[in-house]
């Protein structure tokens, strides 16, 4: 047989794309990496330019967190590679698998002080799953397979690539490299699952701890299925959203994650077996919820990150998908009357459910400008349905959120907690449109987060994105206000100016909304909503309450 040959190392990098399923890439070209953008003009692969580098690779991990398959992200060297980083970072912190491909000068100016130079390998190696640059046209095919695999296996999460001007300019001969297998991971092996078994049956307090890796569609269904025969107290973190269905609501105490004074983390406290579940130490550090020494089964694809307040006592170690319905099929043969919640967990799921109703009551009924979290989440909550998909950026509001706005569909609510990134919502929902067109998408920033990636409303308006971005705005960067004033009586660096992001928006193309009161909110919202395409919504809050977030567990505290 004979060899393919190529015009180009760029003709062969896009072919190797379309191989592996690439619907699109996002990113801006430049001198050392347009040669992969000209390749592209022939392909069946979409070419999305963005404004931002770091936004391109915010919107390719919302593609692989949203279908298991990574992402693509395209950059030029120097600045271009550089500018990719905070997103790299995000998304090998938040098990998002993504592929980042880079520009860089030729092969002979690589140790020579030239336009552009810049040791990317060096520098992305610490947050990527894998790092190289191509040193031969003909290692293309097989480097490309192996960033891949390496995105998306185990806990996903970044790889990049970058690619020498001239081995992209230069013809090869080289085969297309199409994996023979696909990798298959098998289910934790029996001996573990029957002691696992046993060790819950044993448990006088088992609690159920969710991670990431829980809300993937195929785990979050056996889990279900796990919870209908042995119905356990749950908590979650937030990257965990979605992951129960709302039948088992009753046993759900709650997100945990920032601050340990949650329903979740007192369930915790009281644990003599906590169950992980896909759970990773990034989303919340162990110390902040085990401080009893309670034993642990660690269910994962992963072996444990182990640490003094993280030492399990079992490992599941294999698909999590084929580890839960193992665990079911052995629960089904035991006398479910066995799995029993004590007291203690009775009274504190009974409070979580006086506290949801209480809650239910009385948010809608607070009046006024600014407008309070609750009632904002209230009139949210009500417009959150299964045609939705939920972005959340970083600040105080996310805190709001994540502990009180529920989802009960598997990866529709898009937090990030491990790197606890701003700006993020607005691509990601630009990205999560591509894999859920049919879906209303929501992104949900501060206004201080949202001016970090405002710019690619432009992205959002050229390709008609039926995207509404909701904006709690207060001028300043209120998470870091309010932790400086709980530590240090006062607050210095977090106020700046305001901005009529109604205008703003409209300046772009997008329909602006804007709310004055809260008896403004319910129609306004609604209004906003039903806009086919880009739309801003700009609510002034009241965050007076916020201290009170990092107060001590009162289940009235906030009512």
């Amino acid at each position: 047989m004979n060899t393919p040959h190529w015009k180009c190392g760029a003709d062969l990098v896009v072919k190797q794309l379309e191989q592996h399923g690439i619907k699109q890439v996002f990113g801006i070209p430049g001198a050392k990496i347009d040669r992969v953008f000209d390749s592209l003009v022939d392909s069946n692969i979409e070419t999305v330019v963005v404004r931002h580098e770091a936004n391109a690779a915010f919107m390719a991990a919302a593609v692989g967190r949203l279908t298991g398959k990574a992402g693509v992200a395209i950059a030029t060297s120097g600045p271009g590679c550089s500018n990719l980083a905070t997103g790299i970072a995000t998304a090998t912190s938040e098990g998002d698998p993504l592929v980042a491909l880079g520009g860089s000068v030729k092969s002979a100016d690589r140790l020579k002080l030239v336009h552009q130079s810049m040791d990317t390998v060096t520098m992305f190696n610490p947050i990527t799953k894998f790092c190289a640059e191509i040193d031969s046209s003909k290692s293309i095919s097989e480097t490309m397979v192996n960033a891949f695999r390496h995105a998306e296996s185990g806990r996903p999460g970044s790889a990049f690539l970058t690619f020498p001007m001239d081995i992209l300019n230069n013809a090869v001969d080289s085969p297309i490299l199409v994996p023979k297998s696909k990798f298959n991971l098998g289910g934790a092996n029996n001996d573990a699952i029957k002691e696992a078994v046993t060790l819950l049956l044993m448990a006088k307090n088992p609690v159920i701890l969710l991670g990431l890796q829980a809300s993937y569609p195929d785990n979050a269904l056996s889990l279900q299925k796990l919870l209908d025969i042995c119905p356990l107290p749950i908590v979650g973190t937030y990257q965990s959203a979605g992951a129960i269905a709302q039948r088992h609501f009753p046993l759900f105490a709650g997100r945990i994650g920032l601050f340990n004074n949650q329903p979740g983390d007192e369930l915790l406290s009281h644990a003599d077996l906590v169950i992980t579940l896909g759970y990773s130490p990034i989303e919340y550090e162990p110390s902040l919820w085990n401080h009893n020494n309670a034993n642990i089964i660690h269910i994962d694809e992963i072996p444990a990150e182990i640490d003094l307040a993280y030492c399990p006592d079992l490992e599941l170690t294999g698909n999590i998908k084929l580890t839960l319905d193992n665990l079911t099929q052995r629960f089904a043969k035991q006398s479910t009357s066995q799995i029993t919640l004590s007291n203690n967990t009775r009274q504190v799921l009974e409070k979580i459910r006086q506290q949801r109703e209480t809650l239910q009551q009385n948010s809608y009924f607070r009046q006024g400008s600014p407008i309070h979290p609750l009632t904002i989440i209230h009139e949210m909550q009500d417009i959150i349905d299964n045609d939705v998909t939920l972005c959340i950026d970083m600040g105080s509001f996310h805190i709001w959120l994540a502990r009180y706005l529920y989802s009960f569909r598997a990866r529709q609510m898009l937090i990030s907690n491990g790197q606890q990134t701003m700006g993020v919502a607005l691509p990601w929902g630009i990205g999560a449109s591509f894999v859920r067109p049919s879906d209303k998408i929501i992104s949900v920033s501060g206004d201080g987060g949202f001016m970090q990636s405002s710019m690619e409303l432009e992205t959002a308006v050229r390709l008609n994105t039926n995207i509404l971005h909701i904006i709690w705005v207060d001028n300043a960067y209120n998470m870091v206000e309010m932790q400086e004033q709980e530590k240090y009586g006062r607050y210095s660096g977090v106020k700046f100016g305001a901005i009529d992001f109604k205008r703003y928006a409209e300046s772009f193309g997008a329909k602006g909304f804007s709310v004055e009161c809260a008896s403004q909110l319910r129609s306004i919202l609604h209004e906003a909503m039903a806009v086919d395409g880009p739309a801003v919504l700009a609510i002034p809050v009241d965050y007076s309450d916020n201290a009170k977030l990092m107060e001590h567990i009162d289940y009235n505290l906030i009512i």
